[in-house]
Order: C-alpha cells, then sequence, then structure tokens
C-alpha cells in the first residue's frame, strides 16, 4: 500500500483571485508561511518517507519548510505542475467573467480547452501518470506531494469516480492535506481537504 499525501501550496496574494498558473515569481505571503510552520509541526511525526513537489515557487516554498522537519530532500516532478491557463494567464477571474468560453470551462470542463492551455482531462491524466510513476519508484511508502488546488481535485475525482464536471463541488484550500491509499485492486480517500484548523 502506498499512502498519498497531497498539499496545496499555502497562501499567496493571488489564490482564488488571479490565475497566475505557470507564471513564475509567485511566492508565499506572510499568512502563507505561517500556514506552512503550522503544517510542518502538524506533519512532523506523519511518517512521510519522500516528498515530491511542482517545480512552480510557491509550492517548493511549502514543501521545504515541509521536508527540513523530516531532514528529506524535495524532488520535483512536471506532472504535478498547476493548469497551464495559456491566453488566460495572470487575469483575474473578475475580468474574465462573462467571456463565454470562460463561462463554458466553468460549466462543461472535461470538453473544454483553455486557450493555449490545457483540457482539464489532460490535467488529470498526467496527474494520475505522476502518481503511479512515484508509487513504482517507492512502493509501499508515504510520499507527499505538494501541488495546486484543481490537480488534487483531478487525483480525488479519478480514485473515487468523480466525472470532472463535478470537481466544483470541491473545496481545496491552501495548506491543506488530503490523503489517499492506493491498494493493488483499489484506492481509499481517507482525508479530504483537512486545514491546519483542524487535526491532521
Amino acid at each position: 500500500m502506498n499512502k498519498i499525501i497531497l498539499i496545496r501550496h499555502a497562501q499567496t496574494d493571488t489564490a482564488g483571485i488571479r490565475l497566475t498558473g505557470r507564471a513564475p515569481g509567485i511566492f508565499l505571503n506572510a499568512e502563507g508561511r505561517e500556514q506552512a510552520r503550522i503544517l510542518a509541526e502538524k506533519l512532523a511525526d506523519a511518517g512521510i518517507d519522500y516528498f515530491y513537489s511542482s517545480p512552480l515557487e510557491r509550492t517548493m516554498e511549502t514543501a521545504n519548510l515541509i521536508a527540513e522537519k523530516h531532514k528529506q530532500p524535495v524532488s520535483t516532478l512536471d506532472n504535478f505542475l498547476e493548469v497551464n491557463y495559456g491566453e488566460w494567464t495572470n487575469f483575474t477571474v473578475e475580468e474574465l467573467r462573462g467571456n463565454p468560453l470562460f463561462d463554458r470551462y466553468n460549466t462543461y470542463r472535461s470538453n473544454t480547452r483553455i486557450p493555449g492551455g490545457e483540457k482539464m482531462e489532460e490535467v488529470q491524466t498526467r496527474t494520475i501518470a505522476g502518481i503511479e510513476k512515484v508509487c513504482l519508484r517507492h512502493p509501499g511508502s508515504a510520499i507527499a506531494i505538494f501541488t495546486h488546488a484543481d490537480v488534487i481535485k483531478m487525483a480525488i475525482s479519478w480514485y473515487l469516480s468523480v466525472p470532472v464536471d463535478m470537481m466544483h463541488r470541491m473545496e481545496i484550500s491552501p495548506a491543506s492535506v488530503s490523503i489517499i491509499e492506493l491498494y493493488d485492486d483499489s484506492a481509499k480517500v481517507i482525508k479530504f481537504n483537512q486545514t491546519i484548523n483542524y487535526e491532521i
């Protein structure tokens, strides 16, 4: 059995406001650094064997603060990158509201491609491929993956057989933890969107 610990990066100034996507130079703000510090304390005895992260600054910053407690290095894997928002990168949600394609994207993500970017099913495919890759490398291990909200939603949707278009019914908060246990013939989501205000 592999335990996959999915952790969303901690708070930034743009989270929930702007589609920063893969734009460089987005770091944790003061609140986010405090969230990561608290999360590091909560996960200090979690028995995490390996640490993987999206290569973006905000995920690496969160991952490094927690991996230091375990005296473990952090490996990056592009499979866990944020959604490629293409032409929408760095637009605010308000600026895109009323755009017919953006409206369709928010109701029919399974078959709507972001202009110059990804379809959500492509995000899911690369995410699951990444999880399978790290499980093959480290069988029987607890693996922390630091990534982004929609990437976590796609992983959970896959293992629960939830349609992609239902992803809006999930909430993945900054610095939250979701845990999936993967067996040879099944999967179990045992924690979902556990924030630092709850026991992890």
